[in-house]
């Protein structure tokens, strides 16, 4: 797809009626051949929309009007082409946990959790949070991760964690305030509940900070895995993130992941982890797949504000 199709689709499939503010800068530069030609000057993976929208936000931009959101892009490209290239989507979603744990309630307890692509490792805590499914209550922690369910799921509970760690690139510090200041900026405008909820997950994982270790998903997974402890079950997750992946990368992860004692849930895009066979999505939005060892779930939204299970 080309570069203005890229944004045109974010628009379309991700932002219509959940960031109108985000929807009309995605339209505006689909639209803008000046600012698709700078853009068409960094590596494919630098030129994707939340990657420049949470850069210029960043550095004090202004997202509210497009003709000044240009404006500003254009006469501060130097600053914006450096971020984002020195930069990667790291938006570190807790709400995603809400989406997590149906599948981590069945599996063996108690778990060893290892993320891949990790960001500030917020999603290792999905026993720390409380839920809310339509009416119904899960834990009493903070924040409340509130997830509207369709579909029969199964008994849900809150996990038993007893080992978390996390596998990144470039992992993020929740103890640092330029960290995150870099997350918060990758939070959409209109979405103080995730702002807050932001604020809240990081106070969580701050009092008991993560073990995050940089390496690649490929070279250094097998070396972590292997530092579970026994008597637990191993469980690699991954949400939103193999988009980033080259495909022989993503293949060899997937090989690999496949081969590891444990457990492996996946909550990506279809067509990053293509399935056989699945149910139509519940509407034309973009939608990831829950699954568990390869196994579909559940359709899910990439914030985890909701999910259709099927499985």
């Amino acid at each position: 797809m080309s570069i203005a199709g890229d944004y045109a689709d974010f628009a379309t499939r991700e932002l219509r009626g959940i960031s109108p503010t985000y929807e009309r800068l995605a339209w505006a530069v689909s639209r803008d051949d000046e600012l698709l030609a700078l853009l068409g000057t960094l590596p494919p993976a630098k030129r994707q929309p939340n990657l420049l929208l949470g850069v210029v936000r960043l550095l004090g931009g202004p997202v509210e009007d497009p003709t000044v959101f240009r404006h500003f892009v254009l006469t501060r490209w130097a600053a914006v082409d450096a971020e984002l290239r020195a930069r990667t989507t790291q938006t570190n979603e807790a709400g995603r946990c809400a989406v997590l744990l149906p599948a981590l309630a069945m599996l063996p307890q108690p778990l060893a959790l290892l993320e891949i692509g990790a960001s500030a490792g917020l999603c290792l805590y999905p026993d720390r949070y409380a839920y809310r499914y339509g009416g119904r209550r899960l834990g009493a922690g903070e924040p409340v991760l509130d997830c509207a369910a369709g579909g029969v799921m199964p008994s849900l509970r809150l996990p038993e964690v007893v080992w978390r760690a996390g596998l990144d690139l470039n992992p993020l510090d929740v103890t640092d305030s330029a960290d995150v200041a870099w997350l918060d900026a990758l939070v959409w405008p209109e979405h103080a509940h995730r702002r807050a909820r932001l604020r809240d997950a990081a106070a969580v994982a701050a009092a008991e900070p993560p073990r995050l270790v940089r390496g690649d998903l490929v070279d250094d997974l097998p070396a972590l895995a292997a530092q579970a402890p026994a008597g637990a079950t191993l469980v690699v997750f991954h949400t939103s993130v193999l988009y980033q992946v080259p495909r022989p990368r993503r293949d060899a992860f997937v090989d690999l992941v496949r081969g590891l004692p444990g457990h492996w849930i996946s909550n990506e895009a279809p067509d990053v982890l293509p399935y056989d066979g699945l149910p139509d999505p519940p509407d034309a939005g973009l939608h990831n797949v829950l699954a568990l060892d390869g196994r579909p779930l559940a359709w899910s939204r990439g914030h985890g504000q909701s999910m259709v299970w099927f499985g």
